[in-house]
C-alpha cells in the first residue's frame, strides 16, 4: 500500500491518524475490550512474540520524540470503562481519547454514562469532552446484538450541536474524522458508527492521495458516470448499506437510480444537503433507505429534520426493513432473505 498508494483499508486508515498525531506531539488513547488487536483482529496495534511472550506495540516506535500512545484492553464493565474514558477526556482535551466497544450495542450497558454526560454535559455544566466512541454496526446476518448500536437512540439525544454522530463509508472518511476530533479548537463528542464486513470489503479502499490530499465528506455525492438529470429516485443512505446498493445497481444497470452518502448524520446542515440535492429534478423520488427495521436506524431523525430542511412540500419516504422490536434476525438466511427483498423493493 505504502509504495502504489492504493488500496488502504479501514485498519491502515485508522493506525495512519494515530500514528501521524503522535508524530505531531498529540497525545493518543483507546480503550475497550479487545481493542489492541481490534475486535475483528483489523488493528493489531500489538503484537506479541510467540516464543517469549514479549509484547511490541508497533504505534510506540514510530519516532524518537513522539507523543505517548495508550491502549489497553478494558474489562467488560462498560459503564465503568466509559465512564473513566469521558473523566479522562475532560482533563486531556489536547488528547484523542476513544473508547471501542466489542459489539455496538454493547453500549446499552453504558446507557447512564451517554445521557447522563457525554450528550448532555456541555448544556448542563459547560463542560466540553472530546470523548470518541467507536461502536461496530452493521447488519449481516450476526444476531441483534451483533448488528445495531442503537443508532437512533444516539440521534435522539442530539440537539444544540451536543456532539456529532457519523456513518461512514471509506477509509479515507475515518483517517480525516479521527484527525480533525482533536485537531479542531473546539471539543464535541464523536459517535463512530464502525463497520465489520467493510473492514475487509474490497470496495471499501481509499489511496494514499485521499488521506494526503484530500478531506472529510459530509455527504458525499454519487458516481459522476451516473446523470442527475436522468435519476428517477434519489436514496438517500448511510454506511454500509451503500455497498449494497451500488452493487446491485451495477448488476442491474439501473442508472436512473442516484445514491448520496449521507456520512455525518448530525449535526447536518440544510445548506449542505440542499446543495447536494440541486442537480437533481424537483420530481425526483426522494427514498431515505435503510436496513435497520423501519422503527430504528435514522429514519425518524431524517423523517423529522429533513421536511423542515428541503420544504415540507418535498415527498420523502423510506423503504427499512418492517418495524420490529428486536434489532436483527439471529439467522444468516433470513438475514438474507430479508436483505434480498429490501433491495428488491429499493429497486422497483
Amino acid at each position: 500500500v505504502m509504495e502504489t498508494g492504493e488500496g488502504v483499508d479501514w485498519g491502515t486508515a485508522e493506525n495512519l491518524p494515530f500514528g501521524s498525531l503522535q508524530a505531531e506531539g498529540v497525545r493518543c488513547r483507546l480503550t475497550g475490550q479487545d481493542v489492541r488487536r481490534g475486535t475483528f483482529s483489523h488493528r493489531h496495534a500489538v503484537i506479541y512474540d510467540k516464543n517469549n511472550g514479549r509484547r511490541y506495540t508497533r504505534l510506540g516506535h514510530l519516532t524518537p520524540d513522539q507523543a505517548h500512545l495508550e491502549i489497553y484492553d478494558s474489562p467488560l464493565s462498560e459503564v465503568g470503562v466509559l465512564g473513566f474514558e469521558w473523566g479522562y477526556s475532560l482533563d486531556s482535551p489536547d488528547a484523542l481519547v476513544a473508547w471501542e466497544a466489542q459489539f455496538g450495542d454493547f453500549a446499552n450497558v453504558a446507557q447512564v454514562i451517554i445521557d447522563q454526560f457525554i450528550s448532555s454535559s456541555e448544556d448542563k455544566w459547560h463542560r466540553l469532552s472530546g470523548l470518541t466512541m467507536l461502536l461496530p454496526h452493521g447488519f449481516e446476518g450476526q444476531g441483534p446484538e451483533h448488528s445495531s448500536a442503537r443508532l437512533e437512540r444516539f440521534l435522539l439525544l442530539c440537539a444544540e450541536d451536543n456532539m456529532q454522530v457519523v456513518n461512514m463509508t471509506t477509509p479515507g472518511q475515518l483517517f480525516h474524522c479521527l484527525r480533525r476530533q482533536v485537531l479542531r479548537p473546539w471539543r464535541k463528542p464523536l459517535i463512530i458508527m464502525s463497520p465489520k464486513s467493510l473492514l475487509r470489503h474490497r470496495g471499501a479502499v481509499s489511496t494514499l492521495d485521499e488521506l494526503s490530499d484530500g478531506q472529510f465528506q459530509r455527504i458525499i455525492p454519487d458516481d459522476p458516470s451516473i446523470d442527475p438529470s436522468k435519476v428517477r429516485r434519489l436514496l438517500l443512505c448511510t454506511g454500509k448499506f451503500y455497498y449494497d446498493l451500488v452493487d446491485r445497481r451495477q448488476k442491474t444497470e439501473a442508472n436512473d437510480i442516484g445514491i448520496l452518502r449521507v456520512e455525518q448524520l448530525y449535526p447536518l446542515r440544510a445548506e449542505e444537503i440542499q446543495a447536494r440535492l440541486a442537480p437533481y429534478g424537483p420530481d425526483v423520488d426522494l427514498v431515505w433507505v435503510q436496513e435497520e427495521p423501519w422503527n430504528m436506524g435514522a429514519w425518524y431523525f431524517m423523517r423529522a429534520r429533513l421536511p423542515e430542511m428541503l420544504g415540507y412540500d418535498v415527498p420523502l419516504r423510506c423503504i427499512a426493513r418492517p418495524e420490529s422490536a428486536s434489532p436483527a434476525t439471529g439467522s444468516g438466511a433470513s438475514h438474507k432473505l430479508e436483505q434480498t427483498l429490501l433491495l428488491d423493493e429499493v429497486f422497483s
